[in-house]
């Protein structure tokens, strides 16, 4: 690989690296998930590095040229990435359902409770119903 491409590629694999920490250290990537973003910006940085480990992986799964074994690895890596996500959402939707419900019974339980108390204002009465319907 040529210096020319060979300095922006390491310069990009230890920008990534350093942005991974800086966003685990700001809490807007958990550690659990940190790890991978690790592992995928350390092995760019190696690839660019060691040329040879990519030529022998082209050559390895019948691959002419080294970039295209770079972008199937992207693309292989961006297809997990999504299917992970996806799969978090259906959990987390799953977990949003099951809260609105246990919310739903909660407050058929508490309402009740609310509406025979004695002593509440008129006022106080109409913002409790008004809460209450936008919810």
């Amino acid at each position: 690989m040529p210096l020319r491409q060979q300095i922006p590629a390491i310069i990009v694999g230890f920008c990534l690296l350093v942005l991974i920490i800086e966003l685990v250290r700001r809490r807007k990537l958990r550690e659990e998930h940190s790890w991978l973003w690790m592992v995928v910006g350390f092995i760019i940085f190696l690839l660019v590095i060691w040329r040879s480990l990519l030529v022998s992986i082209s050559r390895l799964m019948g691959i002419v040229a080294p970039t295209s074994t770079v972008f199937f690895f992207g693309i292989v890596f961006l297809i997990l990435v999504n299917l992970h996500s996806a799969t978090k959402i259906s959990e987390l939707n799953n977990q949003v359902k099951k809260l609105a419900q246990k919310l739903a019974i909660l407050d058929s339980d508490v309402q009740p409770i609310l509406d025979g108390r004695t002593g509440q204002n008129t006022e106080e009465q109409k913002m409790s119903d008004e809460l209450h319907n936008n919810s």
